[in-house]
């Protein structure tokens, strides 16, 4: 142990530098400032916003298969919307009645 009695305990301490001890200084924040260039860039935003034509880039055809998408599902949900649930339960006993005995669930008895 009488190799490291000699080292020095502590913080560092460097050549030609004055006291350190002060800590780091915190910087002073103007509100004011940064408020009037978020307006500013808010300003210049809309500015250029205005200045855009609002072109519509979309071919007859893509404004068509759009029209007709919206239609389509119109319709569905018309649909959709025409039956109450009582109805759609029957409806499908109904189709079940029609199927074949192939499709129907066997029975299986472990008794047997």
């Amino acid at each position: 142990m009488t190799e490291y009695e000699s080292a020095q305990k502590g913080a560092l301490k460097l050549k030609g530098c004055g006291d350190m001890s002060l800590g780091k200084k915190k910087k002073k924040k103007n509100k004011a400032n940064d408020q009037i260039m978020q307006e500013i860039i808010t300003s210049k935003k809309n500015e250029e916003e205005k200045k855009k034509p609002s072109l519509d880039k979309r071919t007859p055809a893509q404004l068509a298969f759009e029209k007709m998408q919206e239609k389509r599902q119109m319709e569905r949900i018309l649909k959709k919307a025409s039956k109450t649930h009582k109805q759609r339960v029957e409806d499908f006993n109904r189709h079940l009645d029609t199927l074949t005995e192939h499709y129907d669930i066997p029975k299986v008895s472990w008794t047997k």
